[in-house]
Parts: structure tokens; C-alpha cells; sequence
């Protein structure tokens, strides 16, 4: 039985039965459920925005890749599946998987030692409040914008499941989501994040081994997958980056992609820091992104193989691939094969692990908003010295706030065909500079405060002009100069950020006055006790408590990979 049906001329819906409703009920009453249950541990904003830092590591581990795991992870990543082929797999073994390690080895020590509640407010302690007014306000409006994807994907499968009007849809999305967010904080966005990782999990491997079985295994895609075998092959992704020499994209894969876009990404963006911060020590700070690494390295195989198969053999993504067709995009590639595997209770399942991954994205993208919202911009700047409980009120109406705004912004998602061109973009602009200024500094004592700030806005200035100038990062207002299109013009816009920050960096470093050193201890790493980067007891734990040991097996395990798939 077929589970799409025309809904009208240009779009679709998913005909689910009653036992698939059922079971998308029963998870929206656990979801609403763990939210009332987490209301009742908040009593302190450091509840609210850190979970009272007592998380062990196999939570924040699970809840780090879970935060990830949302609308862009699922449906974006099967789209460049679909689109690109195997190529995809960078975004995972050298996009993200590397940097994770180093995040636990080197980052996690100073954001979790230093007592700091956000990423910002560590900007603010090294550089003071110019940066840190930068990056705050820089970083509240990269998650309004990616909260908006996130949204915006959940908002359509409830608009296929249901049929209501696309604006309806995304008010009922964003409501659910903003009840569990405003009543438990981050507690209650953690504890669904972990159980939405299983449901994810549960939704996507039999949908992925139903779509191996139907195309013959990895010997159907092989004999069918078009157009030819360079998209079996993750080296040198040309078609990925947009770059027709080979060994030009493969740089901009390895430099663009793999450096400044993922270490800016996972080392600076609070969204994924936030949940390491939770834990209980140092120790179980470091493990956090360190674990989520490793189911991270296999995400691949059940988002991109899948969108890979649904461009073989579902008819209407076929055609649009071969430039023959219309009415679906590279978005829809995992709605587009549930339609022909996928029974009544299974289907289920499904839309609610989907439901479940772009919940789990917008809902990091709120609880990481309202606690920058609250302390590195309202207490910061508007009203200082309020007792806790004004700054822990603050925060629920900052989540209002944010959902509402997500709601408008959600509409940038909906202009483009895949959703990963615009995230790539958004990155550049937002984590590229961010990152240039925060591994700089950390690593550099001679680094001032001014540097940071100008630093910071001279290598988002560099992004926005290459994007404008390439062929259609921004859609409509990019001008073409740059034969440059596809996501290619993400990782050269993060590279000319990375760049033009940390030139402008050394440059205005070196005309102004640093700050003594003594102020830094804690802050640069040549200037910190490194008995205080480690819990006391770190040296006599067993090798899987052990983050060194850890990130040294995820390491080789990266590598193997990335050799059996080059």
C-alpha cells in the first residue's frame, strides 16, 4: 500500500492509519510528560539553563549527538545523499567526528574549569564585553535562523501527515515544543533528546535495511545509481563542493569543511557545549562529545545511504534528478521512500522518529538561545543584580519569544531545494570568525581584547561578501560574480572568514595594549595549571573512563572509515 497521496498540484501527504497516529500520540504525551517532570527540579536559572550541572556522562553524551540529530541531520543529509552520493559522508568523518574528539581533549577543560554558563560569557572573561557583545548577538540570531529549519521540517511533515495549511502547522510544531522547553529547561530538552536519539534510531535502521533489500544491497546501487560511479566515491566530492579541480575541492573539503567549519562548529557553538556542560565533573565533561562521537561516525549509513537509494528507484526524485520532473525536491528524499516501504504501524514509527529529530533540533536551538538571551545579554546589559529568580523567569519568556521568532524565520528554510546550502552558509557567517577568534585567543596570550571584537566582525564581513559574490549561496541576493555555487561557496565563505579574522586579529593585536597575564590563567592554555584541566582522580580510572583513551579509539575508528570509503 502507498502512503503518499496527492494533496494538492505541488505537494503530498502521508496516509497513515490509526495505529500510526496512535503511536505519534503516545510520543507527543511522553515528550509533554518528561517536560512536567523536569518542571518539578527546577528551582534555580542554573537548573533551568544547566541542569544544575549533575548529568552524568552517558546522558550528555547521547543528549550531544541527539542535539544534533535534528531536521538538518535527517533531511538534509539524505538531500546530499540524494544530490551527491557518498561525498556526503565529509560532513560526518571529517565535518565533525575529529573536532568532537578535540572538544573533549582540549576545549571541554576551559569551558567546564572556568565556571562559565555559556560560550559568550567565556568570550566575555578572555576579551572582554566588546567581543562578548558581539558573539552574543551574533549567536542569538544563528539560532533563530537554524531554529527556524528545524521548524520548518517539522512543520511539514505535520502539514503531509495532516494536511492543514503549511502556517498552521507550524504554530501546532512550535507549541509542542515550546511547552517541554519552558517548563523543564535543559533537563527536560536533555532527557528527550536521549530518548529521541532511540527513536530516531528505531525509525531510520528498517527503513534502511527495507531500502538495501529492495535495491539489492550495495551491488543494486552500484549498477544503479546515477549519473555513474563518482558518486560511490566520498574523494574528491567535486560535486559536493561545486569545485571542478579535483585537488582544489578536495582542500576546500579538508580546509573549508573539515577545519573551520567543524571545529567552528563544534568546539564554539553553545548549542552542542551546552549539553557537556551539564555534567557532573570535568571528567564527565570531556567524555560527553567524546561518546556522542561515537555513534556520530555511523549516523551516515542510516541518513545518506537511504537518500542515495530513494534517488534510484523512487520515480518522481528520479526524474527531478535527471532534471525531468517536479512538485518534490531533494528535502523530501526520506518522506519519498516511507511511500513504498514502509506498513501501517512502521510508518508510525517513523514519522515519529522524524518528529522526534527535528524536535530535538529546534529544542537545542531554543534552551541554547534563552540562556544567552538571559545571561549574556539581559544580565549583562540591560538590568544587572536582579535576584535568581528574575533571570529564571528571563528565560521562559526568552523561550517564548525565540518559538515565535521561528515561526517567521522558518520561511528562509522553505526557498531553498536543499537545506544544507543555506546551513553551510549560515555557518560561515556565524561560527567561521567565532572560531578563528576563540582558537587565537586561547592559544595566544599576546592576543587583546579589541582584536576580539574586530576581529569577530571582520571575518563575518568576509563571509557575507563572498557569499553575495558567488553564484546562489544566498538565493536570490547572491550576484554570481563567483562562479561559485552549491555548498562550496559555504566552505569558501568560512575559509575567507577564518582568514580575514585572524589577520585583522595579529594586525590590531599588535597596536594595542595586552592584558597582564596573570588575568589569564584559566583562560590560555600556556598560562594554566594543567592539574587543574583534569579531575583529581582522572589518572586511576579505567581506560572507558578514561577521555584520552577514548578519543584515541574514535580516532583510528574515523580513520578505518574514511580508508574503506575513500
Amino acid at each position: 500500500m502507498q502512503h503518499l497521496v496527492s494533496a494538492s498540484d505541488d505537494t503530498f501527504r502521508l496516509e497513515a492509519g490509526f495505529v500510526d497516529y496512535s503511536i505519534v500520540a503516545i510520543y507527543f504525551a511522553v515528550v509533554l510528560g518528561i517536560g512536567v517532570m523536569a518542571r518539578r527540579q527546577v528551582s534555580t536559572s542554573i537548573d533551568f539553563f544547566l541542569s544544575g550541572r549533575s548529568l552524568p556522562a552517558w546522558v550528555t553524551g547521547l543528549a550531544f549527538i541527539a542535539a544534533n540529530l535534528g531536521a538538518v541531520e535527517i533531511m538534509g543529509m539524505s538531500a546530499n545523499g540524494a544530490q551527491y552520493g557518498m561525498a556526503t559522508v565529509h560532513y560526518f568523518w571529517v565535518g565533525a567526528v575529529p573536532a568532537m574528539l578535540f572538544l573533549g581533549i582540549v576545549m571541554m577543560p576551559f569551558y567546564y574549569g572556568s565556571g562559565v554558563r555559556s560560550v559568550p560569557e567565556f568570550m566575555r572573561l578572555r576579551f572582554g564585553t566588546g567581543a562578548h557583545l558581539v558573539n552574543a548577538l551574533s549567536f542569538a540570531l544563528a539560532q533563530l535562523l537554524i531554529a527556524g529549519i528545524n521548524l520548518y521540517l517539522l512543520a511539514t511533515i505535520v502539514n503531509r501527515l495532516l494536511g492543514w495549511p503549511l502556517w498552521v502547522s507550524l504554530v501546532v510544531a512550535a507549541a509542542v515544543v515550546l511547552s517541554y522547553t519552558a517548563l523543564g529547561g535543559l533537563s527536560a530538552a536533555i532527557y528527550n533528546e536521549v530518548l529521541q536519539f532511540f527513536i530516531i534510531v528505531a525509525a531510520l535502521l528498517p527503513l534502511t535495511i527495507l531500502a538495501l533489500h529492495k535495491v539489492g544491497g550495495w551491488d543494486g546501487i552500484k549498477e544503479r545509481v546515477q549519473p555513474g560511479q563518482e558518486q560511490l566515491s566520498s574523494w574528491p566530492g567535486t560535486g559536493l563542493t561545486g569545485i571542478d579541480s579535483p585537488v582544489l575541492s578536495v582542500i576546500g573539503i579538508v580546509l573549508g569543511l573539515g577545519f573551520v567549519l567543524s571545529f567552528g562548529y563544534w568546539t564554539t557553538n553553545f548549542v552542542e557545549v551546552q549539553r557537556a556542560m551539564a555534567s557532573s565533573s570535568i571528567s564527565a565533561a570531556r567524555r560527553a562529545p567524546i561518546i556522542g562521537a561515537s555513534p556520530k561516525m555511523f549516523v551516515p549509513f542510516i541518513v545518506i545511504i537511504p537518500g542515495i537509494i530513494a534517488a534510484i528507484i523512487v520515480p518522481e526524485l528520479a526524474s527531478f534528478k535527471a532534471g525531468k520532473g517536479d512538485g518534490v525536491t531533494y528535502n523530501d528524499a526520506i518522506l519519498l521512500l516511507m511511500r513504498d516501504l514502509l506498513p501501517n504501524g512502521m510508518l508510525g514509527v517513523a514519522i515519529a522518529g522524524l518528529m522526534a529529530s527535528f524536535m530535538a533540533g529546534m529544542a537545542a536551538n531554543i534552551s541554547a538561545f534563552n540562556t544567552v538571551f538571559s545571561y549574556d545579554i539581559w544580565q549583562q546589559y540591560v538590568l544587572k543584580d536582579r535576584d535568581d529568580a528574575h533571570y529564571l523567569w528571563i528565560g521562559r519568556v526568552a523561550t517564548v519569544a525565540a518559538t515565535i521568532l521561528a515561526i517567521g524565520t522558518a520561511w528562509f528554510a522553505s526557498n531553498y531545494d536543499n537545506l544544507m546550502t543555506y546551513l553551510q552558509v549560515l555557518f560561515g557567517f556565524f561560527n567561521a570568525p567565532l572560531f578563528a577568534t576563540f582558537i587565537l585567543g586561547m592559544f595566544w596570550k599576546r592576543m587583546t581584547a579589541a582584536a576580539g571584537w574586530t576581529g569577530l566582525v571582520a571575518g563575518t564581513a568576509a563571509a557575507i561578501v563572498v557569499a553575495v559574490l558567488s553564484k546562489d549561496a544566498l538565493g536570490g541576493a547572491s550576484i554570481g560574480v563567483i562562479g561559485l555555487g552549491g555548498q562550496g561557496a559555504g566552505f569558501v565563505a568560512a575559509g575567507a572568514a577564518f582568514v580575514v579574522d585572524i589577520i585583522v586579529s595579529v594586525v590590531v593585536s599588535m597596536r594595542t595594549r595586552p592584558r597582564v597575564e596573570s588575568e589569564l590563567k584559566g583562560l590560555v592554555y600556556s598560562l594554566t595549571p594543567k592539574e587543574s584541566l583534569v579531575d583529581p582522580d582522572e589518572g586511576a580510572v579505567p581506560w572507558y573512563q578514561s577521555p584520552t583513551k577514548l578519543a584515541g579509539i574514535g580516532l583510528v575508528m574515523v580513520i578505518v572509515l574514511n580508508l574503506i570509503f575513500r
